[in-house]
């Protein structure tokens, strides 16, 4: 019998990135390092973040080499198959998010969904996932929780989604977690004091991995007497309601 050929085909690589500015390999792997001087295709959310990690992960690798695709909310759809054309002729292909890990919470997910219906190679690697950072740091139910994305703006909507968020937390033992647009992160904690019942648990996590990282989990009633500024800091919210 003959053996099977190689797949010609390049590999989806989902590099994570920092979460602020700590230094990069502090937080990262070496292995990421690795991969980032090997591939020459990027598909990125924002150009310029992107190529500032990379120049401060390899500084001795040309940026002129260096060909990138957009995804984000200006990108047009019909371009994005056109992406994963590298990875087709045999190059692999990064993809990178702002901060994170790329396909959560991230356009990036539509790229991976592509690169499984072309038959590409997907290697996620190892980095900081906020979400996930602060899931561990709460002390809530790590065994059944709920990432919920944004909430409503509107206050009657948003109002009627937290008090949902709290009763699916106590009927079926859930963590729910949930993140803001950072500079109305004061209005949401504000909200979720006014809203939520006194011994209900929330965790707020701010600015994780950061020299001025801030987590601190307790009761609604405890949050009442404490003052924290969240204006334009990252933060995830995660509740919980106990029996």
């Amino acid at each position: 019998m003959e053996p099977k050929p190689l797949d010609p085909k390049g590999k989806l690589y989902l590099i994570p990135t920092r979460l602020g500015d700590d230094v990069p390999l502090e937080v990262l792997p070496i292995s990421i390092k690795k991969v980032l001087e090997q591939v020459n295709h990027y598909i990125v959310e924002n150009e310029k973040p992107a190529r500032r990690f990379i120049k401060k992960v390899s500084p001795s690798k040309s940026q002129r080499s260096l060909v990138i695709y957009t995804v984000n909310k200006y990108t047009d759809a019909s371009e994005i198959p056109n992406y994963l054309s590298p990875c087709l002729n045999g190059q692999s292909t990064g993809l990178l998010s702002d901060a994170g890990c790329p396909g959560i919470a991230d356009p990036g997910a539509e790229i991976v969904k592509l690169a499984h219906e072309k038959g590409i190679q997907v290697v996620p690697l190892v980095g900081p996932s906020s979400i996930l950072l602060a899931m561990m740091s709460s002390g809530m139910n790590g065994q059944n929780f709920t990432f919920n994305g944004y909430l409503p703006i509107d206050k009657r909507e948003r109002r009627s989604t937290l008090k949902a968020l709290e009763k699916n937390s106590l009927e079926k033992n859930q963590a729910q977690i949930f993140i803001e647009t950072p500079y109305r992160n004061d209005k949401m904690l504000v909200d979720l004091i006014a809203i939520l019942k006194p011994d209900t648990r929330l965790c707020v996590a701010t600015d994780i991995t950061l020299t001025t990282e801030y987590i601190k989990s307790q009761t609604i009633e405890e949050w009442k007497e404490t003052e924290v500024e969240l204006h334009k800091r990252p933060t995830i919210f995660i509740l919980q309601k106990d029996t």
